[in-house]
């Protein structure tokens, strides 16, 4: 952009020989360029921004604000102060100044996007593509402005054309979180390991391919690529939280708070990290430092919807319900969707008396919960309680067909042993041994068919359902939820739990993929 004048050299009255610098159309004086030279601009930038915007102020009022340079150093500052509206009026300026530049044309484009306005983005953009065609950051851009405008399939068009122009590992991260905004989960991790092939050092890259491994339930190829990312940054706290997460879904929580303790020291303000070190004293009935971690995560992350349940199924835990009612509610009101919520509320309000209450939150646990025998059971178990013995058979029927859909769909399923005893229980209450599909887990946890009762139960069998009975009910939702994967898909009925961290982006992610990062997330 600036180019030296040869022949006629002037002198500036201090001895020095004067040399001009051509800034397009307009002479830059010496003494400016000589001041910018004698020092870097990205440190006067940083340093000491009055310095560098004085300067640039003399050196405007003696181009009668017609130097390209100086404008263009003054909207990058006031990029770095958070001006970003000013910013934008300088680079359009630079571009009035030289029409044929691209960078004034990407800049004007990168502070409308800054700004929120893709749209406007994605024009100005184009217009600088018709100047340099095959620069890829331009192309990346567009695909970055596209996908902010919910238009995907451009977003995929431009980014693989950067792609062709030009593989940058940023580019095919931003193509992998758009594959996972589709919820196209195979499209991304092939995504991810065209970029590990391209970049196989990069440990952001390994981590977000080790954790959606991790998703997917194929944790040798999760466990590998974490290691390979721990290998090449040992402080890469995401990956640490990742180990430790695995560590700690196989209830080693001795070594997975060894893990957190690593990550503590790079990210000590992490919700996900001091929500899973709750859950680990959890894990290991050390409930007071349970709670006193959640309730820093909670601190930290007053919105987080995950950790208002967990701090609610510790409370519940420790038979404190107004706390646990508290802490639920807050939960619901933030993930109105998720039936277990509604199942803890219930069993809360059970506790509590509140019986109509509870029905209440039982029914709508029911409709949102097609999968969960859980909810089935436990409601089933207040019915009885109510001397509602016709809904509650009704209820234990209903957990029948869904365990019997559970067991088609896997061949090898575990139950929590504490869900299959007041299964039997309900069920012998309600004379309906003859037809249970539960079974007491044998040594090596598998769940096997259990031969027809022979006897009938007696018919003055005690009432089932005492708070304590439904409190042993409710808290096998965590060995549930541990232990069976709820959603279909054709992996390991076992789930480990995976950290909880979101993988990007986070606003917008489907459904399914939203509710698998919940139930790896809680625990």
């Amino acid at each position: 952009m600036f180019g030296a004048e040869g022949g006629n050299g002037g002198n500036d009255g201090a001895g020095t020989q004067r040399i001009e610098y051509r800034c397009d159309h307009q002479l830059l004086p010496t003494q400016f360029v000589r001041r910018w030279r004698n020092r870097p601009c990205n440190v006067l930038m940083f340093e000491n921004h009055n310095h560098g915007k004085a300067i640039i102020k003399e050196q405007l009022q003696e181009t009668q604000g017609m130097c390209e340079y100086a404008v263009y150093v003054q909207a990058l500052i006031f990029r770095l102060e958070g001006k970003i509206q000013e910013s934008l009026e300088l680079f359009q300026t630079c571009a009035i100044l030289n029409p044929q530049n691209v960078d004034n044309l990407k800049q004007v484009a990168r502070s409308l996007f800054l700004l929120g306005k893709h749209k406007a983005a994605t024009e100005v953009y184009s217009e600088a593509a018709k100047l340099n065609e095959k620069d890829w950051e331009i192309s990346h851009n567009l695909g970055v402005c596209f996908m902010h405008l919910k238009n995907f399939e451009k977003a995929k068009e431009y980014l693989s054309c950067a792609l062709q122009t030009s593989r940058h590992d940023l580019t095919f991260i931003v193509l992998g979180k758009l594959h996972l905004l589709e919820g196209n989960t195979q499209k991304a991790i092939e995504t991810y390991k065209r970029a590990v092939e391209f970049s196989p050092e990069n440990a952001e890259l390994l981590t977000t391919l080790g954790l959606l491994y991790l998703q997917l339930g194929m944790y040798q190829k999760a466990f590998e690529h974490l290691g390979n990312a721990l290998t090449y940054n040992p402080n890469n706290y995401k990956a640490i939280l990742a180990a430790g997460s695995m560590m700690q879904t196989h209830s080693d929580f001795d070594v997975a708070l060894s893990k957190y303790r690593i990550a503590a020291h790079a990210v000590p303000e992490s919700p996900p990290l001091w929500n899973n070190i709750g859950m680990c004293f959890f894990g290991k009935k050390k409930y007071v430092a349970a709670i006193s971690c959640l309730k820093r995560a909670n601190y930290l992350a007053p919105f987080d919807w995950k950790i208002l349940y967990n701090l609610g199924l510790v409370h519940l835990t420790m038979q404190q319900h107004a706390s646990a009612f508290h802490f639920l509610s807050a939960a619901i009101n933030i993930q109105p969707r998720m039936g277990e919520l509604y199942m803890l509320l219930a069993v809360t309000l059970t506790n509590l008396a509140d019986p109509d209450n509870a029905k209440r939150a039982y029914e709508r646990a029911v409709s949102l919960e097609q999968l969960n025998p859980l909810v089935n059971l436990n409601y089933s178990i207040l019915l009885y309680n109510q001397g509602d013995r016709k809904g509650a058979l009704n209820q234990y029927q209903e957990m029948e067909k869904k365990v019997s859909k559970l067991k088609a769909s896997s061949d090898v399923l575990e139950f929590d042993p504490e869900l299959v005893d007041m299964a039997q229980k309900i069920g012998a209450a309600l004379q309906v041994g003859e037809n249970l599909v539960w079974t007491k887990p044998t040594k090596d946890s598998k769940l096997r068919e259990r031969p027809a009762a022979s006897g009938k139960s007696s018919a003055n069998q005690q009432p089932l359902g005492s708070n304590k009975a439904l409190g042993q009910a409710m808290s096998s939702a965590a060995g549930y939820s541990k232990t069976m994967q709820l959603s279909a898909g054709g992996f390991p009925s076992r789930v480990p739990k995976p950290p909880s961290l979101p993988l990007e982006p986070e606003a917008s992610a489907d459904p399914d993929t939203e509710d698998l990062n919940r139930k790896q997330e809680l625990r």
